[in-house]
């Protein structure tokens, strides 16, 4: 599709995490603009944020850098010692970097984290059973393109294993999660289509620096928690940028 994309001479490419190296590959000439949910420059997309380089630059949403901000508040929400699990994509570029953050993280709030790691559907199914198994006392999901893919099957997971499960966008408490941290994902497509108008209008996409989110969302919903038998602590609710009914 890259490729008929690059024969068509369009104006520009706009492109998401998982194609937009592909749509690197395909051309040098045409205009790229990304959505990256990942370290677009650990994905190989640009060289520097500041400095994109060639003909690609775009919004790159944090991830790895939100998980202890995402463990701090799912140990606040769900306190006690038994230990949290953390369910990485071993496939990801920016694993072994979200895992060394979360571990730092976790001798902080002085509460043990067990690796659960899953890249596939049927490997996602075994590794709720795995963190159950574990004691875990509550799951962490962090910030991966397969996973926001897969976002109804880890919330049906989490509801039919009766686990707390902290996840990295608001759908997925919107799907039925309990609680969520991270960026607004319709404000980075929002930002994309910005770039891409300011490149069709003429503009460089080496001049255009990588977009930074400004903003992130503390979501929780309140019926996932009262289906759980948890009741949310009054300094959480006090904090948060949406409840979910």
């Amino acid at each position: 599709m890259a490729a008929d994309l690059v024969r068509r001479k369009v104006s520009v490419i706009a492109a998401n995490t998982p194609v937009a190296p592909v749509a690197k590959a395909a051309t040098t000439e045409i205009p790229i603009v990304f959505v990256s949910t990942g370290d677009p420059v650990m994905a190989g997309i640009v060289t520097s944020d500041n400095r994109p380089g060639g003909n690609v630059t775009g919004v790159g949403l944090l991830g790895a850098e939100l998980g202890t901000k995402r463990l701090e508040l799912l140990h606040q929400f769900i306190p006690g010692i038994a230990p949290i699990s953390v369910l990485v994509n071993p496939g990801n570029p920016a694993a072994n970097l979200q895992l060394r953050e979360l571990q730092s993280a976790a001798g902080v709030i002085k509460r043990p984290i067990n690796i659960v790691r899953a890249s596939t559907t049927l490997e996602n199914e075994t590794s709720f059973t795995v963190a159950v198994q574990q004691g875990a006392g509550a799951l962490l999901v962090v910030q991966d393109p397969f996973y926001n893919s897969r976002r109804e099957q880890l919330v049906t997971l989490a509801a039919r294993h009766g686990l707390p499960v902290m996840y990295p966008l608001r759908e997925f408490a919107e799907a039925g999660g309990l609680v969520s941290y991270g960026h607004n994902l319709v404000d980075g497509y929002r930002e994309m289509g910005v770039y891409a108008g300011r490149v069709l209008k003429g503009e460089k996409p080496a001049d255009l620096p990588v977009v930074q989110p400004t903003k992130f969302e503390f979501v929780i919903n309140v019926k996932t928690a009262k289906t759980l038998g948890l009741t949310v602590p009054p300094h959480l609710l006090a904090i948060v940028d949406a409840v979910i009914e």
